[in-house]
């Protein structure tokens, strides 16, 4: 058994445990800096909502990379170009139709937005099947290298202007180029529970909540924390999906694939079919991300959906351990409150204590007194006046120090039992019906078909 087994066993709950022991430690610790920085209740409430946002967005798009890297070995790095594909798919299905003289320049199909969501994920799990087809015969990095290519592609299709606008169906539409896209279909909080007759009683919940809490304008705060939870109810899905999807003869395909597809092969498995649904299983997953993160920020532009989005993902997978669910959200939720959300609060903490109303305003300037006087105040004052320009480095030297100290990840990566059956030691009433079976047999065959069961 593992020290990360050990771990677990020691924790309530076992995986559930652990990922709601984290994230009770995550906000406890965000609540403390609240009011140390002297956050009013609803201040306190917005940066709740806020971080349960990135805590979401974070795990489930770690989760669905965990489905191609950490179960099929399959190294994509085009994650943003799928996600950029779900959110513009399901503006141009929901937008409402164009009208003359409106702030939108171009219009939709005016379909419901739940239609556009469905949309969305088809179209990125068609893309992910454009791209497996003559990718997947490819290893490794150059597999990596059509994947980042196509992701560069997609952007800057969304940005040139003959996808600005166009007819479909008649209708006028399109893609809004490098102005962006208005996405002016229904509030999605309001849609969902119209959906299900519930919008007068979450109305009534919003008067409650901003009665209970004497709040003026509940209903952004209120909506903040449901659809933050929302996420998280999500994430769940995610995870209880992937968990299924892991332990099904299916899954046990792709895990044989990620350690060695000619084996796979020489068994009679059919690795390059294996290998795209899993793909596109996982782009469509992407796509449905992507559409939650940015379906309520009220516009997207192009230029959202650089790369670096791409490597925020693989750093939270790294941080939490390939191959195991529960290190995705971990992972997740670690990347988004200590290296993605973690700099700006670090910096309004310590400007209670340490001002930087008097930071340099160039590195010169910082590192001058520095040389000829040994005064480190202004190099810091500037750091911390720069630490949010400063979070790519931060993120890299984070990266460093774990592909050097820690590769394998918090959770480190799990082994899959060759059996299909409970290999643990059977009890006595079992061990004598069955004759008697001693105890060294069975560790001896525990140990020798792997140990710890994958999620």
């Amino acid at each position: 058994m593992s020290v990360r087994a050990d771990f677990t066993d020691r924790v309530p709950g076992g995986d559930a445990g652990l990922i709601l022991a984290t994230l009770a430690v995550v906000y406890a610790a965000y609540v403390a800096v609240g009011l140390a920085l002297g956050y009013s209740l609803r201040g306190q409430l917005n940066t709740i909502a806020v971080l349960t946002f990135y805590i979401g967005v974070f795990a489930m798009l770690s989760l669905a990379l965990n489905l191609h890297w950490g179960y099929t070995g399959l190294f994509n790095i085009g994650i943003v170009g799928f996600m950029a594909v779900g959110v513009y798919v399901m503006a141009l299905v929901s937008k409402p139709v164009y009208e003359a003289g409106g702030a939108a320049q171009v219009g939709g199909l005016g379909l419901p937005l739940v239609v556009g969501i469905i949309a969305g994920m088809l179209a990125a799990a068609l893309l992910g099947l454009v791209i497996a087809l003559p990718a997947l015969r490819l290893r490794a990095d150059y597999l990596a290298i059509v994947t980042i290519a196509m992701s560069e592609i997609v952007r800057f299709s969304f940005l040139s202007g003959q996808f600005q606008q166009f007819q479909l169906f008649g209708k006028r539409v399109g893609f809004g180029g490098g102005s962006g896209l208005i996405l002016d279909y229904p509030d999605p909080i309001n849609a969902f529970f119209s959906v299900f007759g519930l919008w007068d009683a979450y109305r009534g919940f919003v008067g409650w909540f901003g009665a209970t809490f004497d709040l003026n304008n509940p209903m952004p705060v209120a909506n903040g924390l449901v659809y933050g939870a929302m996420l998280l109810a999500m994430v769940a899905a995610y995870f209880w999906l992937l968990k299924r999807t892991g332990e099904s003869p299916f899954g046990r395909v792709l895990k044989a694939i990620r350690e060695d597809e000619d084996v796979a092969n020489s068994l009679g498995k059919n690795t390059n079919e294996f290998k795209i649904k899993s793909f596109m299983l996982g782009c469509a997953l992407m796509g449905l991300a992507g559409i939650l993160w940015l379906m309520t920020q009220g516009a997207v532009t192009p230029n959202f959906f650089r790369p670096r989005v791409t490597f925020f993902v693989w750093i939270a997978l790294i941080i939490g351990g390939a191959g195991s669910n529960t290190g995705s959200v971990l992972g997740g939720a670690i990347f988004a409150a200590v290296l993605y959300q973690g700099p700006r609060y670090f910096k309004n903490l310590v400007e209670i204590v340490l001002p930087t109303s008097n930071a340099p305003n160039g590195f010169g300037q910082a590192v001058a007194p520095l040389v000829s006087n040994l005064d480190p105040l202004p190099f810091v004052l500037y750091t911390i006046d720069s630490i949010r320009q400063l979070q790519l480095v931060i993120m890299g030297l984070v990266l460093i120090w774990l592909m050097h100290n820690r590769p394998e990840g918090l959770l480190g990566h799990r082994k899959e039992t060759a059996a299909s059956i409970p290999l643990g030691r059977p009890n006595e009433s079992t061990a004598a019906t069955d004759g008697g079976v001693d105890d060294d047999s069975t560790a001896r065959r525990t140990q020798s078909d792997g140990g710890e069961t994958d999620e």
